[in-house]
């Protein structure tokens, strides 16, 4: 795949992010309180229907979550505070089971109104047609290519010095290894060689 196509764009923001220290940002969008996944199971759980929701986890964990779906609607009868409770365990189960099917640790749900990448945002606005996929596309390349050339600046920079010391050595190494991170980062991801 080439992943300067727009096809290929289509899976760099996550790498983007990645590579520029947003990982649990970039990966958060599904453990926020208004993210995608807690607005579904609130609504599957008022509904009392776990259907709607078992496509964000994997078929082998389907299981787990209707069991505890089960569970939690039994109890959620009850109001108050117990429902409260019940709905929270169920949230961050799903949540928790979600983030490891795509690789990811589960740090807690974040609340509502939590910061993401606005091109992880806009990704999911184009999904609704609020936002054209070729402007979220650009917006991601011209992100990519800003950090590859910054990136390849500071290292020939550095590479002039190299000679210098053994600090100035160190310090080319370090935007070296930043440097090819990045690009092999993005390489991979375009590849698939990497989770969500």
């Amino acid at each position: 795949m080439n992943p300067f196509s727009t096809k290929g764009l289509a899976i760099v923001p996550a790498v983007v992010f990645a590579l520029a220290g947003w990982t649990d940002d970039a990966s958060a969008h599904c453990d926020t309180l208004d993210g995608p996944v807690v607005k579904e199971a609130k609504a599957a759980l008022e509904k009392g229907d776990v259907t709607p929701i078992l496509k964000w986890v994997k078929k082998e964990s389907e299981d787990e979550i209707r069991a505890a779906f089960k569970k939690t609607v039994a109890v959620r009868g009850k109001g108050g505070e117990v429902k409260d409770v019940a709905d929270t365990w169920f949230l961050e189960t799903l949540v928790r089971i979600h983030r490891a099917g795509e690789g990811a640790p589960f740090t807690g749900i974040k609340p509502a109104g939590t910061k993401i990448p606005h091109a992880v945002e806009a990704a999911d606005k184009a999904l609704d047609g609020g936002v054209p996929i070729d402007k979220v596309a650009k917006h991601v390349s011209e992100m990519v290519s800003d950090g590859i050339k910054k990136r390849f600046a500071k290292t020939a920079e550095k590479k002039k010095l190299v000679a210098d010391s053994v600090a100035a050595g160190r310090e080319y190494v370090e935007a070296y290894v930043d440097y090819i991170h990045f690009v092999e980062g993005i390489a991979l991801k375009a590849e698939g060689g990497h989770h969500h």
